[in-house]
């Protein structure tokens, strides 16, 4: 089992006086104040693992996990087993780590900006829309641009380079019902689902659902929920207007793009860390 290694810093008169070694990689290193993040967030920096170190504990790992910005640790202990590496920014633009746990997790917030008019920062956003799509959304009053084309999956996209990142299906609540009833909504969240990013849309409220008169509402609702059982990363978004759903579509899509911007740069910021000399 893959463990946190925990051992003093030999560096004299240092005001991080703690080593720790994550099982990243070839081994993620970092010099802490502390062990544990228990009363706030803890700065980190990067270091070299002594050859001759003084361990402190050795702490069993369930998973080491690196999402985007942050790094997900969960210990094999039942109580202070979760917390988080993120790795962000301070002011002058200089890159920093912090260690957190849910507790002080609000504090930090991972290499993104706030989004104001447009989404998440993101500029000039170039969307897909599938050729087959009738009467589409035209994003005219958000900071986007469209292009028809073939979609694998999904009514409208967003990609870098050649690659999708998010997928979006467009549905009316009648195109939700119909979908539903005939099977074919499986189809469409299978295929969705093999992307890293994707949604059902619907153009109406829940609890409009209710509201049906040629379909049962609770076979409708069943159904609904048993999509989410099968396809968990596939959320069915219900978006109230046509202006709602396609307002939600592209923060959803800005999002994704500033996501994968921060993957790229917490994954080269990672190799470097972990293939130091």
């Amino acid at each position: 089992m893959p463990e946190l290694v925990i051992a003093k810093n030999p560096e004299p008169d240092t005001s991080l006086p703690y080593l720790l070694k994550l099982p990243l990689g070839d081994g993620l290193v970092l010099k802490v104040k502390e062990t544990w993040p228990r009363t706030g967030k803890l700065y980190c920096h990067p270091a070299d693992w002594p050859d001759e170190p003084e361990i402190v504990d050795s702490l069993a790992v369930r998973s080491c996990t690196r999402r985007g910005a942050a790094i997900d640790l969960l210990l094999e202990r039942s109580r202070e087993n979760r917390s988080q590496f993120v790795m962000t920014r301070v002011r002058g633009g200089r890159e920093a780590i912090f260690w957190q746990t849910r507790n002080t997790a609000k504090q930090a917030r991972p290499m993104a900006k706030v989004p104001t008019a447009r989404a998440s920062g993101v500029e000039g956003m170039m969307i897909d829309v599938d050729s087959r799509e009738r009467y589409p959304w035209k994003f005219s009053t958000q900071q986007a641009s469209t292009e028809r084309r073939a979609l694998p999956a999904g009514d409208y996209a967003v990609r870098s380079d050649d690659e999708v990142l998010a997928a979006v299906e467009r549905k009316s609540l009648a195109d939700l019902v119909g979908s539903l009833m005939n099977g074919t909504l499986k189809y469409q969240l299978a295929d969705l689902a093999t992307l890293p990013h994707a949604a059902v849309v619907v153009e109406d409220r829940y609890s409009s659902v209710f509201k049906l008169t040629h379909t049962k509402p609770a076979a409708v609702a069943d159904a609904i929920a048993e999509c989410h059982l099968r396809f968990p990363t596939v959320p069915i978004i219900f978006a109230e207007t046509r202006a709602l759903a396609q307002e939600w579509t592209y923060r959803f899509f800005g999002t994704a793009l500033a996501e994968h911007e921060q993957d790229v740069a917490a994954r080269q910021r990672v190799e470097r860390l972990t293939h130091q000399d």
